[in-house]
């Protein structure tokens, strides 16, 4: 069996982006680095594979990143991180907005796939079929988006939902509302309300709508139609946008109401009142996504992985005993 870049990494404590460096642009390594590498790769007998080969010939030294809404203030700080990761691996970073709409993803993708060496898309509108054909032809990565064969980063957002649904519990809430404002293939719903029933929460869910504020705008008058004592929005943007009605309909949060969101952006602190969230961490994200994508480029031949980021509960000023 043929070694690995894996192999030969792991033989010289390094990572794989490191021995493709060695490999592709040897003077971005340094001499005892390169040289405990190209020592391990002639004790194991590795080279090149052809696909890293072809690869190295058109080498544009630039990662992509595709995401679906920029003005999402979840969005920049990954951008930014990873942004820091792929330069310390050697390479800059694209970044374009698909704006949530499948023709500006193709669009996109069709405008950047040849300016760069590997691409990560997030939370891909694209049928199954043409991520598989782009697969084939650059090294690609998804962000919360399984397809068979294609390695993803996948969140997980079990705990935080459990530790939403405990405190809610704790607080003495029984009849909660989801927000739901993802698509329906990605739909949070299913892991809500396997959380929620663990814990005896009656949920109510509305959507699937469009992941802005607006829809918190026009969820909030819902919510209190419903007579809910809590809700959980999909994102902090709709979270906001609950807040920001239900505060002009004069329902006291979280007198009346307690509000969750996701995400635990940093407009979550600053508003009023203070947004209990479920965190997913940037960095955690950008560390895990960029090596994936620069371990994918590097042996574009490896079989698929699949990487997870955990989230917890970060408890605000939105959250409160259940009203009466």
């Amino acid at each position: 069996m043929a070694v690995t870049i894996r192999e030969v990494a792991s033989a010289a404590g390094v990572s794989i982006s490191t021995v493709s460096r060695a490999f592709t642009a040897p003077d971005q390594v340094g001499e005892r680095t390169l040289q405990r590498i190209l020592e391990a790769a002639t004790r194991l007998g590795y080279s090149p594979n052809p696909a890293a080969r072809s690869l190295r010939g058109g080498r544009t030294g630039t990662l992509g990143l595709v995401i679906p809404d920029i003005a999402n203030p979840f969005f920049p700080p990954i951008f930014k991180a990873m942004q820091a990761r792929a330069r310390r691996q050697g390479y800059t970073l694209l970044v374009a907005d698909s704006d949530e709409r499948e023709a500006d993803e193709i669009e996109t993708i069709a405008a950047v796939v040849k300016k760069v060496d590997g691409l990560l898309l997030w939370a891909s509108t694209l049928p199954d079929d043409r991520l598989v054909e782009l697969s084939r032809q650059v090294p690609l990565v998804l962000g919360n988006r399984h397809v068979d064969g294609i390695s993803e980063v996948h969140v997980s957002l079990a705990a935080g939902l459990t530790q939403a649904a405990e405190h809610l519990r704790a607080y003495g809430h029984r009849r909660c509302v989801f927000v739901d404002g993802s698509r329906p293939e990605l739909s949070r719903g299913k892991s809500i309300r396997e959380s929620f029933a663990a814990h005896d929460l009656a949920l109510i869910e509305l959507g699937p709508y469009e992941p802005r504020f607006e829809t918190g705008v026009h969820a909030a008058t819902l919510v209190a139609a419903n007579e809910a004592t809590a809700v959980v929005a999909h994102n902090d943007l709709v979270a906001l946008g609950i807040l920001h009605q239900l505060s002009r309909l004069g329902i006291d949060v979280p007198g009346r109401v307690s509000v969750i969101g996701i995400d635990d952006t940093l407009l979550a602190t600053t508003a009023t009142p203070s947004l209990t969230t479920i965190r997913i961490s940037a960095e955690e994200i950008a560390t895990k996504a960029g090596d994936l994508l620069a371990e994918t480029v590097a042996d574009p031949d490896q079989p698929a992985r699949k990487v997870e980021i955990g989230s917890r509960l970060i408890p605000r000023a939105s959250t409160g005993p259940a009203a009466a």
